[in-house]
């Protein structure tokens, strides 16, 4: 079973920056797809940011250009890079295995991330 444990949200005014991590169980980062995603209130659940098994990486439009995703194979790790932000970043961020842009894990518990104007 694949599990996800998303930290390093918070707190953090416009134009702030923040790491986020996605320390994964029962997965290898290496070896599959991840996916960041977010959600704000009373919006559905999106993909921001994805990096395939061979290193390549894709971002939404509304990121691209401030966000990086990135691994550590040795420590499980998938990393959000967040600069430049924006209070319309506002939201829970989670991650979770893609298969092409689909989640295919259970969702952890996710990050908060607000961002003051």
């Amino acid at each position: 079973q694949v599990q996800f444990v998303e930290s390093g949200g918070g707190l953090v005014q416009a134009g702030g920056s923040l790491r986020l991590s996605c320390t994964v169980s029962g997965r290898s980062v290496g070896l599959n797809a991840f996916g960041w995603y977010r959600q704000a209130p009373g919006k559905e659940r999106e993909l921001v940011a994805r990096i395939s098994s061979g290193g390549d990486t894709n971002y939404g439009d509304s990121v691209k250009g401030r966000f990086t995703i990135s691994r550590d194979n040795a420590k499980n790790t998938v990393y959000l890079q967040m600069n430049s932000l924006k209070p319309e970043d506002t939201a829970v961020y989670y991650c979770n295995r893609v298969l092409g842009t689909e989640p295919r894990g259970a969702w952890g518990q996710g990050t908060q991330v607000t961002v003051s104007s």
